[in-house]
């Protein structure tokens, strides 16, 4: 690293990579777990990339261990089991209105 006589750091390295808590992070990703999306989040909270919040989760999850992971699991059967039940409704409705003409 060369520095100016002054002591100080040229601009491209006094720039550097911002440093966030585990705090920050935990929350970070406790907002896309919420179900807010994760470009959302991005804009709010002035992170550059999605890939850092994904990188983030990831690493809670494995550091979270086995209980992490059923709960991201039960997490996905839920949402499949929720589009399954919302196609449903849509057929269902459809039937109502195709019968409720007949009478």
């Amino acid at each position: 690293m060369s520095k100016k006589k002054s002591g100080k750091l040229d601009s491209a390295e006094s720039q550097g990579r911002r440093r966030f808590t585990e705090e920050f992070k935990a929350e970070a990703v406790q907002m896309v777990l919420d179900g807010h999306s994760v470009v959302s989040v991005c804009q709010r909270l002035g992170l550059s990339s999605a890939t850092l919040l994904y990188r983030w989760k990831r690493q809670l999850i494995r550091e979270g261990g086995a209980a992490a992971v059923g709960l991201e699991a039960r997490v996905r059967e839920l949402e499949a089991e929720l589009k399954r039940v919302e196609r449903e409704r849509d057929i269902l409705k459809k039937a109502l209105s195709i019968f409720g003409r007949d009478g």
